[in-house]
């Protein structure tokens, strides 16, 4: 059997979608590790199929050293810039790296020519690593938090009861994120209490809406480290999230997931991934008849046509149903 490195740099969600790739490569009886950015390692560290985490730092040299002494006998690239690139060729180690696509998602999103596969990435990764898994499983994502419900325990006591809906209200980009108005007309309408969860960079999302809000919120905007955000949704009823690494984390513990689409669309392959027997738990909520999207494949700080319509057209009444 082979030591085989996997190399993915970031970002939370792209990383989550890799899961499945080293758990199949492990239980095919490989030793798998995994080289990315430190601020990535808390997805990582837990996890059971990991035989090691390696740490991209600014020095390449120091890096390749942390990698050498393992002797690996193969590189998976599922990033593939530059910087994958230079590691793969110092290394001098057999290698396959996955195939963005990346022109066919410029046609889709400059031309409304869409030529990319139907099939989602997770499926693609694994073709990329298909040398090494002779037989795939339909387990969907993982997530390892080792948090063991302290969240739940530390920050509410109420969130115990897993009757609580979980609004992910961060994205990386604004035209990836639901308007403050519609968000708080989703918290409203929601018949279970709302717990909302996001980074440091939403908390004045996270405090208008509770403030604002005839429900019953609780606002942990900012207050989580990503681990424990990923208890809190473990255990929740259900997740409405926009398309970012939370709505992975939601899919790899199998949640009832809503999903909010913007200026990017789930054609492009990274929509919740499920096992298929609860694939039926993902409900995608998009404005299908607005031409101009997809606009970008990240997104945009504005509407480059600045009517936001992929995002106003969305109905609360829709999420909520």
């Amino acid at each position: 059997m082979a030591k085989i490195l996997i190399i993915r740099f970031s970002s939370i969600g792209d990383i989550v979608l890799t899961t499945p790739v080293v758990r199949m490569l492990a239980k095919n009886g490989h030793d798998v590790y995994y080289l990315t950015k430190e601020k990535y390692r808390e997805i990582l560290i837990h996890n059971p199929y990991l035989s090691g985490i390696f740490i991209l730092s600014d020095s390449l040299s120091r890096t390749l050293q942390q990698v050498r002494i393992e002797n690996i006998d193969f590189v998976i690239d599922l990033h593939r810039n530059f910087r994958s690139f230079k590691v793969k060729a110092a290394l001098r180690k057999p290698a396959r790296s996955f195939h963005k696509l990346n022109f066919y998602k410029w046609l889709l999103v400059n031309l409304k020519l869409n030529f990319l596969p139907e099939k989602h990435i997770v499926d693609r990764y694994l073709d990329t690593a298909s040398k090494f898994i002779a037989q795939r499983d339909d387990e969907g994502l993982d997530y390892f938090s080792g948090e063991e419900r302290k969240a739940l325990v530390n920050f509410s006591s109420r969130l115990q009861s897993n009757k609580y809906v979980v609004m992910a209200v961060g994205g990386q980009h604004a035209t990836k994120r639901l308007p403050l108005d519609k968000l708080l007309k989703v918290c409203n309408q929601l018949i279970f209490p709302v717990v909302l969860l996001g980074g440091s960079e939403d908390r004045k999302t996270g405090e208008a809406l509770a403030r604002l809000s005839v429900n019953q919120v609780t606002d942990l905007c900012g207050r989580l480290s990503l681990n424990e955000s990923a208890e809190v949704i473990r255990y929740a009823a259900a997740v409405v999230s926009h398309d970012t690494g939370m709505m992975h984390i939601a899919a790899a513990y199998r949640k009832n997931i809503v999903s909010l689409w913007g200026s990017t669309v789930p054609a492009f392959g990274m929509y919740p991934y499920l096992p298929s027997q609860y694939r039926q738990r993902s409900v995608i909520i998009e404005a299908l008849d607005v031409k101009c999207r997809p606009c970008s494949k990240l997104g945009f700080e504005k509407c480059p046509r600045l009517h936001f319509h992929c995002m106003e057209q969305l109905q609360p009444e829709e999420i909520v149903a």
